[in-house]
């Protein structure tokens, strides 16, 4: 019997073996009714038995296995993608799904098999049967993404939206505690939620336009006239009475004055300095020299201490990189290893670049900002 006939007639115990090994996938599939487990199994075998009914050549059975199969213009969902939403939203991860699509394979083959003796089963109906699967698979595991992807990031920005008000609320506290001026105790607890107030809106911040890139939208940036040096000393006052044991310098050289957007490139400086003081030598200052020429602004930061791996540095724009602390060798505390991502977005918002180097005495990020695009 050809395979697809095969699964036509035996739909009922095919699928029997496929709830069954759903119900094991647990904690997701805890609880969940015969209905909820079987879900679009019996489709995906319906389209599957299409597939091997429909004449195909070698070229299009080759691009079926790598998922590569034309969809035509508007076609609905298929049955494989409307399966990967509905696990995703159940609690299944993507290990659990792709292992439905395995179990369901090796069950369709081995019934088909021994149904098939004593005579030897049709190998291209395998090799057919498994270019469908691998297509099946592979609109499951791209839509699963998709969906995990859009509920991380609406997660996300519900998260950045609601802890404004809070923090928010928080750095207002902080300020009127400070201006009471209620003795050396009361203004030493004022200073430390306002370093962490400040901590916590620079994470906030990287968060929320992590989530806008990963969307899509990139940095927002409105360009007006502005003079670095200027906007550049106010953000270094502030960072400096967040980090009052730490050194920070600026150099200014030529004009600084051009058309960015100056809270843009404040962030971009002040996670630059961040990281600076996070990974560079404790008793050494972050240097930042600004330096203005016909065609460009350059800004570099730069600080003493241990070189950044050359594996790091290849990859040290990327987001959710971080870097060994300087004490203890753990993970920056306190960081999304989003800072360095979320500055070369900036500059690449303001058609600029940013490169890194590092050897085994300083480290220093380049900041290179045309006047003209």
């Amino acid at each position: 019997m050809r395979l697809a006939d095969f699964i036509l007639r035996n739909m009922e115990s095919i699928v029997a073996q496929w709830e069954a090994f759903a119900a094991t996938l647990v904690p997701a599939a805890a609880g969940m009714e015969s209905l909820a487990l079987r879900d679009h199994a019996q489709q995906i075998l319906e389209a599957v038995a299409k597939d091997l009914r429909t004449s195909q050549t070698r070229d299009a059975q080759h691009q079926e296995s790598l998922g590569r199969a034309p969809v035509p213009v508007d076609a609905p969902e298929t049955a494989a993608q409307t399966h990967a939403i509905l696990r995703a939203r159940g609690g299944f991860n993507i290990k659990q799904l792709v292992a439905e699509y395995r179990a369901l394979r090796a069950s369709v083959l081995r019934l088909w098999m021994e149904d098939c003796q004593p005579n030897a089963p049709d190998l291209d109906d395998v090799i057919r049967f498994n270019e469908a699967i691998d297509q099946a698979l592979a609109e499951s595991v791209g839509f699963f993404s998709e969906q995990v992807d859009q509920a991380r990031n609406l997660f996300l920005g519900m998260l950045g939206h609601d802890l404004r008000s809070p923090l928010q609320t928080i750095q207002v506290t902080a300020s009127y505690l400070a201006a009471l001026n209620a003795g050396e105790r009361v203004s030493g607890a004022a200073a430390r939620l306002m370093r962490s107030g400040a901590r916590m809106q620079s994470l906030l911040d990287d968060l929320c336009d992590y989530n806008r890139t990963r969307l899509g939208f990139g940095i927002n940036v409105i360009p007006a006239s502005v003079n670095l040096a200027d906007v550049f000393a106010d953000e270094l006052d502030q960072l400096r009475a967040v980090h009052p044991d730490r050194q920070i310098e600026l150099e200014l050289h030529g004009d600084a004055q051009g058309v960015w957007d100056g809270q843009r490139l404040q962030q971009l400086l002040g996670n630059l300095v961040l990281n600076a003081d996070r990974y560079g030598a404790p008793d050494s200052p972050v240097r930042v020299v600004v330096t203005g020429d016909e065609a460009e602004v350059r800004v570099e930061v730069r600080n003493s201490g241990p070189g950044i791996e050359r594996s790091l540095l290849k990859r040290i724009f990327d987001p959710l990189q971080r870097g060994p602390d300087r004490e203890n060798g753990r993970d920056g505390e306190g960081s999304l290893g989003l800072g360095l991502y979320i500055a070369s977005e900036i500059a690449k918002a303001h058609h600029g670049t940013i490169e890194a180097r590092s050897d085994e005495t300083e480290t220093a990020f380049t900041v290179r900002l045309p006047r003209s695009t």
